[in-house]
C-alpha cells in the first residue's frame, strides 16, 4: 500500500544530518559520511526503518546505510530513529545514513572498489508471485550478482520473508549467484536468534500466524563468475496458479500473442 504524502517529511529530511538528497555525491566515499570509519551494513528497502533503528542502536560499532524509494516513508523512519536513540540515551545518531533511491540503480550510489559492504539486509521484499515478474525480485540471481560486487571478501546477505515460494526460489538464486547458505530456517522465531530485530511486516505476519522464513548467505570465494551473457539465463518455472493447461497453451500458440 502506498503511503499518503506527508508534507513535513521532506523539510525534516532536508534538516537531518544523516539524510542525503544526493547519494551520488558520496559514491566511492561513504566512509567519510560517518563520524567513524567502521564496517558498513546496507538495508535494502528499509521502509519506516523499524528494523534499521533497532540494529543500528544495538551496534554502534557498525555504520548502516538505509535506502528506500519513498521520502515520505523515510520521513517516518527518521522520526522513529530519533525516538529510539533518545530512549537509548544517545545524544545523536552517528552511525546511520539514509537516502531515497531505486535499488536497481545501486551502482550509481556505490562504488564497487571503494564502498565495500560487510552485510546486506533484505527484509520482506515484494515476492512478485507471477513468473513473468520474477526478475524484479530483490533476491533474483541477476540482482544478487549486482549486490555481490559491493560486498567485501567475507560479505554476507541476510534475507527474511513470509512468502514460501519466494523463499524456496531464493535458495536457488543464491546458489546460482555464488553464495553459500550457512543458516536457514522456515520458522525464525523458533530459533530465538539474538540478532533478530523484527520489522513492521514481520510483526504483522507473525500476528497472522505466518512464520518468518530466513537465511544467511556469504560469498563463496571459489565461485567462478559466468560470462556477462550467461548471468541471467536461468529459466523460471511458472507457479501453480500460472500453469496453463496443455490444450489452452496450444490454442494460445496458434492464435499468437496480442
Amino acid at each position: 500500500m502506498r503511503m499518503r504524502k506527508k508534507e513535513w517529511a521532506r523539510p525534516e529530511l532536508a534538516a537531518c544530518p544523516y539524510y542525503t538528497a544526493n547519494p551520488e555525491k558520496w559514491r566511492g566515499q561513504w566512509d567519510t559520511f560517518f563520524e567513524k570509519k567502521q564496517p558498513i551494513f546496507l538495508d535494502l528497502g528499509c521502509g519506516k526503518c523499524e528494523f534499521l533503528r533497532q540494529v543500528a542502536v544495538r551496534h554502534p560499532e557498525i555504520n548502516f546505510i538505509g535506502i528506500d524509494q519513498s521520502d515520505d516513508v523515510l520521513g517516518v523512519g527518521r522520526r522513529l530513529i530519533e525516538d529510539t536513540y533518545k530512549e537509548a540515551g544517545r545524544d545523536h545518531v552517528h552511525n546511520i545514513a539514509l537516502f531515497a533511491g531505486d535499488i536497481e540503480k545501486l551502482p550509481l550510489f556505490l562504488d564497487p572498489e571503494q564502498d565495500k559492504i560487510a552485510r546486506i539486509y533484505i527484509n520482506f521484499c515484494n515476492p512478485w508471485p507471477k513468473a513473468r515478474h520474477h526478475k524484479r525480485r530483490l533476491t533474483y540471481t541477476k540482482q544478487l550478482f549486482m549486490y555481490r560486487q559491493f560486498l567485501n571478501e567475507n560479505g554476507e546477505i541476510w534475507f527474511k520473508t513470509d512468502n514460501d515460494d519466494l523463499f524456496l526460489s531464493s535458495q536457488r538464486y543464491f546458489r546460482e549467484a555464488g553464495f553459500t547458505i550457512y543458516a536457514l530456517t522456515y520458522d525464525l522465531h523458533k530459533e530465538n536468534d539474538p540478532e533478530n530485530a523484527q520489522s513492521e511486516h514481520e510483526r504483522m505476519f507473525t500476528k497472522q500466524g505466518i512464520p518468518t522464513k530466513a537465511l544467511k548467505a556469504r560469498i563463496d570465494p571459489s565461485f567462478v563468475w559466468p560470462k556477462a551473457d550467461e548471468a541471467d539465463t536461468a529459466e523460471e518455472e511458472p507457479t501453480a496458479e500460472e500453469a496453463v493447461p496443455a490444450e489452452k497453451a496450444g490454442k494460445e500458440t496458434a492464435e499468437g500473442e496480442n
